[in-house]
């Protein structure tokens, strides 16, 4: 389990494969969300950002649009047309010690499954 402190969060996510099924708007001719997703959105306090990323170009994004607002799944920003490759999350680390960055990866099409606490030591 995660622990992290009791500031607020940015939360940067991949939506293919993370949030809903992988390619399924290719394959299937819509998008599927995942097992878990609606939930961890539910819980997430409204004071924190969501960064939201895909490698989709920017004539497929209205219709993903469309499709997050339907599923309730709120996000601050929506960045298309990213490169397949890593995605490389970089931050200073706070003089108290505090890390301020996370990564974490997740079997594609597999349930969101993101566990953490809040610490409110940290």
């Amino acid at each position: 389990m995660l622990e992290f402190s009791p500031l607020h969060k940015t939360w940067i996510l991949d939506i293919d494969g993370t949030l809903v099924k992988h390619n399924g708007y290719k394959t299937d001719g819509k998008d599927t969300l995942l097992e878990g997703v609606r939930e961890f959105f539910q819980n997430l306090p409204n004071e924190d950002k969501v960064i939201l990323l895909t490698a989709r170009k920017e004539e497929c994004l209205q219709d993903l649009k469309l499709f997050l607002q339907s599923h309730h799944i709120r996000y601050d920003y929506l960045l298309g047309d990213m490169p397949m490759g890593e995605r490389i999350l970089v931050n200073d680390r706070k003089p108290s010690g505090l890390n301020t960055a996370f990564a974490i990866n997740k079997d594609r099409d597999k349930p969101l499954g993101i566990v953490y606490k809040i610490d409110e030591e940290l």
